[in-house]
């Protein structure tokens, strides 16, 4: 089955090359510890390998992502999404949504209104030893975590 892939762009843009950061802008990191949810295509995967130097990127489990659903997640106006709200838009419930989010049956962009991305703040303790500038191979916070990413994304929630 495909999986989701989570992607945390963790360096601003300062000094970024044109072309990388518009495709930072087409994933919607707009910012430092901006955070997006994407099926695993090979389109995503062209521009994730682009913008290596400048994010991190796993697959999510369920509970992680409903937990960062229930926290982070905004409609326009900067406001907390609410159960209600949900109920009032497209008839369903806060799990349920997220459930057949996650299984591909519906959509993000299917609640008007709700913002395609998460903001996250700094983790807490810190990055890994080796900072944000080297790979998570070497030590470092940038690259590809497999499912180390969900650590991760407790910790900045």
């Amino acid at each position: 089955m495909n999986k989701n892939i989570v992607i945390i762009r963790l360096r601003g843009r300062t000094g970024v090359r044109k072309s990388v950061n518009d495709t930072l802008d087409m994933m919607r990191l707009y910012k430092q510890n901006g955070c997006v949810i994407v099926p695993n295509t090979p389109q995503y995967l062209g521009m994730i390998k682009k913008a290596k130097d400048y994010i991190t990127w796993g697959e999510i489990d369920q509970e992680t992502f409903t937990l960062m659903f229930t926290k982070r997640a905004r409609i326009v106006g900067d406001k907390p999404l609410t159960d209600e709200y949900l109920k009032q838009q497209i008839k369903v419930d806060t799990k349920t949504f997220v459930e057949e989010v996650f299984n591909f049956k519906k959509k993000l962009k299917d609640v008007p209104g709700l913002k395609p991305y998460f903001r996250l703040t700094p983790p807490s303790k810190g990055f890994e030893r080796g900072g944000i500038k080297k790979p998570f191979s070497m030590g470092g916070s940038l690259g590809y975590r497999k499912d180390k990413i969900n650590d991760l994304i407790k910790r900045m929630l």
